[in-house]
């Protein structure tokens, strides 16, 4: 089923849809409508020669520059040209298609000023899966991505490359591969293709997707260290959670209180009157990072369906042209890097958890290193390596991109938001952080084979059972990299995430 654009109603689920899922998208006939109206206030201002930003000027510090009428239109492609000017490996195909779809849901406001056209060709592009290369690097996030977004734009007028069925081409080849029609930019159609943070907006709407399953996931992987280390379950009692207040922590809790639910793991004698911070705090934590998301989904609904433009054109009482800054991705980048932080932070508590399932001065009682011959064998010994070389480099790239603005265009752009440094390293944080689970899913489970005596309840079990369908049971040591490398891809899947949520319902 299509997801309906129209300037205002799309989310991240629709964004995933549509990058990942490879759905088809339709422009709403209302918002096609506004479109067409305000492109009808640009030729207004274009005949009378007015003098607008990006349209009959020139950009950044040319912008007092006062173009003749012949050079109007061809101005759009040169610009297009110019920005086109990034460096680096392709971003990935559903990153691509993420801000194709942003982009075009912008432009669906109706405040843009481009011709009707082009909307349609983005869209005609995603429906028949022409992807363009954008370059990763080269975006300072501020008169938006305007390097890749130049890419984009090249393969709307049929030049630059794309992926088209697997392959990369030129962008002439793959739209007439595809069949969609080619078009020549006119006055005002190549700023307002490129004139927005929209690779950030996209590549930062799936990365709060796979977070969210992720943070769940992480909840996972906790109740199982938790069940194996006779974890002393007050500090999950929900009037606690509630007596603090914060909605994240609540749900948190709740969540490892179902997991764990049905285990005589955590019915056993010998408990702790207080456990390690690692174990009791897992709901503090984990309630910070979920309201961190919260706010980084909340961010993102904004910018997906606001107004990234500049100039800005509203055809209220004859028209108006107001220039801005919204195109500035400084929103954006708060929003990723503080997500980032987050995931670093329980990336950190799920490795410190690991450390007291691996070490026996901490394990209440499981074999050194999760392994019964230790000293022959190393067991997860080197695998907790593993884990602390991810963690540290998180924490590297924790380091916050929103506050590295370099000033740019002979100073014009003297304030630059670098979201698309913080949407890179946001990337990088996630599958770092994948790993960091997988191994702490793998020990959770090596620990809880050294407790068969005990039953698990249908959560963990669910958990266990995906773990051991990918990694056997480490009776000997072996390499242990190609264990480590499929509980990543797992925990990328979501597969664990839908087997508990199978076996217990949904999570909060």
């Amino acid at each position: 089923m299509a997801v309906i654009v129209d300037g205002s109603n799309l989310n991240i689920e629709g964004v995933v849809r549509v990058a990942r899922g490879q759905e088809g998208v339709e422009i709403a006939p209302e918002a096609m409508k506004k479109v067409k109206a305000c492109r009808a206030i640009v030729d207004k201002m274009v005949e009378e020669k007015a003098s607008i930003y990006g349209v009959t000027t020139g950009i950044g510090e040319l912008s007092e520059v006062v173009l003749t009428p012949e050079q109007v239109r061809r101005f759009q492609k040169y610009l297009v040209y110019s920005h086109a000017a990034g460096c680096g490996e392709p971003v990935a195909i559903d990153d691509a298609r993420a801000a194709m779809l942003s982009r075009m849901n912008v432009l669906c406001r109706g405040h843009s000023g481009l011709r009707p056209v082009v909307v349609q060709t983005l869209a005609d592009m995603l429906n028949k899966g022409v992807t363009p290369v954008m370059c990763q690097k080269g975006s300072v996030g501020a008169s938006g991505d305007l390097s890749p977004l130049g890419q984009m734009a090249l393969v709307v007028i049929g030049e630059g490359e794309a992926f088209f069925e697997g392959e990369r081409m030129t962008g002439a080849d793959a739209m007439k591969r595809a069949g969609v029609p080619i078009i020549e930019f006119e006055a005002r159609d190549g700023l307002a293709t490129i004139n927005g943070s929209n690779l950030t907006a996209g590549m930062g709407a799936l990365q709060i997707h796979d977070a969210e399953r992720w943070f769940k996931t992480s909840e996972i992987a906790a109740a199982m260290t938790l069940s194996s280390l006779n974890a002393n379950m007050q500090a999950f009692d929900e009037r606690i959670h509630k007596a603090r207040g914060y909605p994240g922590a609540v749900a948190s809790s709740s969540n490892i209180r179902r997991l764990t639910d049905g285990s005589d793991f955590l019915t056993q004698k010998g408990k702790r009157i207080q456990d390690a911070y690692s174990l009791r705090s897992t709901p503090q934590v984990m309630g910070a990072a979920r309201d961190t998301l919260r706010y980084a989904r909340d961010t993102f609904l904004i910018e997906l369906n606001g107004v990234g433009d500049n100039p800005i054109f509203f055809t209220e009482n004859g028209g108006t042209c107001l220039t801005g800054a919204n195109f500035q991705g400084t929103p954006l980048a708060f929003g990723l890097d503080f997500l980032g932080i987050a995931v670093t932070t329980v990336c950190v508590i799920s490795e410190r958890r690991l450390n007291r399932l691996v070490n026996p001065n901490l394990s209440a009682g499981l074999p050194p290193f999760l392994t019964k011959g230790a000293g022959m064998f190393s067991g997860m010994m080197l695998a907790q390596y593993t884990a602390d070389a991810m963690v540290g480099e998180n924490r590297i790239l924790s380091a916050p991109g929103s506050t590295g603005s370099i000033p740019a265009a002979a100073d014009q752009e003297d304030f630059v938001s670098m979201s698309m440094t913080s949407a890179i390293k946001g990337k990088q944080i996630l599958s770092n952080a994948c790993t960091v689970l997988g191994i702490e899913l793998m020990a959770a489970a090596q620990a809880l084979d050294f407790r068969k005596s005990l039953k698990t309840g249908p959560g963990i079990r669910a958990a266990y059972e995906v773990v051991r369908k990918h990694v056997a049971h480490l009776e000997e040591d072996r390499p242990l990299h190609s264990d480590i490398n499929k509980m990543t891809e797992v925990v990328r899947s979501g597969e664990i995430l839908e087997a508990v949520e199978s076996a217990v319902g949904a999570l909060d």
